[in-house]
This record gives C-alpha cells, sequence and structure tokens, in this order.
C-alpha cells in the first residue's frame, strides 16, 4: 500500500496516494498523474493485488493519484456549467505545482484517467497546459451513453452527493461472470465512495456534446483502453473507431477494446497486462521527449 498525499495549491488543498516515498526512479521516468472516475477515490489506483502504484514502482515509475475536488479531503468545487472542465481548470494549476515540487529528473507528465476522471484528464490535455505534458492514459470513456442512463442518473434524489447502492454499483462497473477473479467486486470496495450527481449528469449529457472538441485539441499521443463488457457506454469496434478519429491533433493514437473486461479493466482478469500497457506508454512517450 502507498502513503496518503498532500498538497495545497493557493486556497485549495488535494489528498491523494503515491508511491515518492519507495520508488527508486529509473532513469528518464515520467511523473504520472493518475485521475480515478467517480464513485471511487484514489484508493482505485491502490487495491492490493490491483495496485498502478505498486506495478509503476517495480518499473521505477514515480506516481501520483489525486482525489479528485469533492472528494476525500480535497477541496469542494461547484460550477454552474460543467464540473468535468471546472476539474480539469482547477486541477490542471495544481498538477503545475507538483511538477514544480516533485518534478525533478522527469522529462515531464503522463495523465492517467479513469472514467470521469479519463475524460477530466482529456480536457487538461485539451488546455494546452504550461507544464510538460507528455501522453495522456485514459479508460472507460467513449463517445456514447445508452439511451436509459442519462435518465436514471436524472431520476436519482435531488442531493448533491450520491451513495450509490454497493449491489446496483458492481453490476455496472464489472463485466459478467469469467472476467474478474474470485477476489472481485468486494476487494475494490475500500474505494467506494459517494459521488458528486452533477458529475453523473454532467459525463452522460454536456461531456458527450463536447467530447469531439476536447478530443481535437489534444495534442500529446494518447493511449486508451475500454473494456469490452463496459455497461456504462455503447461499446464495441465502430464506437471504439469513432472515438479513436476524433483525435485528430495528436501525433500518434493507441485505442483499442480491453477483451474480457468490463466498465474498471484495473479490477479485471486483464488488470496486469492493462496496467503495464500504460505503464510502457508513460515509458515511451517519456523516451520520445529526450530523444
Amino acid at each position: 500500500m502507498s502513503i496518503p498525499f498532500t498538497h495545497t495549491h493557493g486556497d485549495r488543498r488535494y489528498s491523494g496516494r503515491s508511491n515518492l516515498d519507495r520508488v527508486e526512479r529509473a532513469d528518464g521516468a515520467p511523473l504520472v498523474i493518475a485521475l480515478h472516475g467517480g464513485t471511487y477515490t484514489s484508493e482505485y489506483f491502490d487495491i492490493p493485488g490491483y495496485s498502478l502504484l505498486d506495478r509503476a514502482t517495480e518499473r521505477g515509475i514515480p506516481v501520483i493519484a489525486l482525489d479528485r475536488p469533492n472528494y476525500v479531503d480535497s477541496s469542494p468545487l461547484e460550477s454552474e456549467d460543467s464540473i468535468i472542465l471546472a476539474n480539469a481548470a482547477v486541477l490542471g494549476d495544481a498538477i503545475g505545482s507538483i511538477w514544480e515540487q516533485y518534478g525533478e529528473a522527469s522529462p515531464g507528465i503522463v495523465l492517467l484517467g479513469h472514467s470521469i476522471g479519463g475524460a477530466v484528464a482529456t480536457a487538461i490535455a485539451a488546455s494546452d497546459p504550461s507544464w510538460p505534458l507528455l501522453g495522456l492514459t485514459t479508460s472507460g470513456c467513449l463517445v456514447r451513453v445508452p439511451q436509459e442512463s442519462r435518465g436514471a442518473w436524472e431520476s436519482l434524489p435531488p442531493i448533491p452527493m450520491i451513495d450509490l447502492p454497493v449491489p446496483m454499483k458492481d453490476q455496472v462497473m464489472f463485466g459478467p461472470a469469467g472476467t474478474f477473479a474470485d477476489d472481485m467486486p468486494a476487494a475494490s470496495h475500500p474505494s467506494n465512495t459517494l459521488v458528486p450527481k452533477v458529475e453523473l449528469l454532467d459525463i452522460t449529457g454536456g461531456w458527450i456534446g463536447r467530447r469531439a472538441e476536447m478530443c481535437a485539441q489534444v495534442g500529446v499521443p494518447v493511449y486508451h483502453r475500454q473494456g469490452e463488457f463496459d455497461a456504462l457506454w455503447v461499446t464495441d469496434q465502430g464506437e471504439v473507431e469513432q472515438y479513436r478519429a476524433g483525435f485528430t491533433a495528436a501525433p500518434t493514437v493507441d485505442i483499442e477494446l480491453q477483451l474480457g473486461s468490463g466498465h474498471c479493466i484495473d479490477f479485471h482478469s486483464p488488470s496486469a497486462e492493462f496496467q503495464q500497457g500504460q505503464l510502457d506508454f508513460a515509458r515511451e512517450v517519456a523516451k520520445a521527449a529526450v530523444a
């Protein structure tokens, strides 16, 4: 397990977790900033046996997994427009100050995001940040959601934070039997938390409307994997190809279905393959940056 991480930028505080205390940085390794999805905390990236932070430590790659605004001890955030773009604005600024403090000999930053965190990471990448962004790796976000999804979220109680029932959450976050080990979904439950209702409405509404514009503004290499059995998005090869086609300014785009997985690829049987692929991508874009 990794240590708690805290960072303050301006009047905003961020909690999270990192492997900075135990990683022996490999030469030329990037700094990876990981952003979790809705209903999860930064612990999503540090579940024993499924930990991205552990695998990154083995590879000599420093990782900071942040709790996004409104999660755990990170400062609250409201927006009259898009909560995803508001997340991107404040996190983009915070990552700049994190880079100044922890970048050290790294050639730059790789953004890694899952689900709503992937949308936030994409929006940050699209903003052409002032700090050295090397690449973008995401999962669990695509082009369209099933028709009933938006209505389901709109029908939730009119309260700011939603506590999804665990059986309901497990049903949509995981693929069919046989795609995950016997310890799942239970092993993932320590990373469960409340989710701002506005995030659920934005990712199924406003974000879908602006997704193409955001993707077209990303000017760094992109690596994305979409679980074959992702129940939260309309998921098939055609949708994957449409998503890939949106990154018109990216110098390289590697976007594929991850077979044998549901929405949370990190918690399914292909977890090790998937995370090693993300880390391979991070090392490759860092190597290219200093070549």
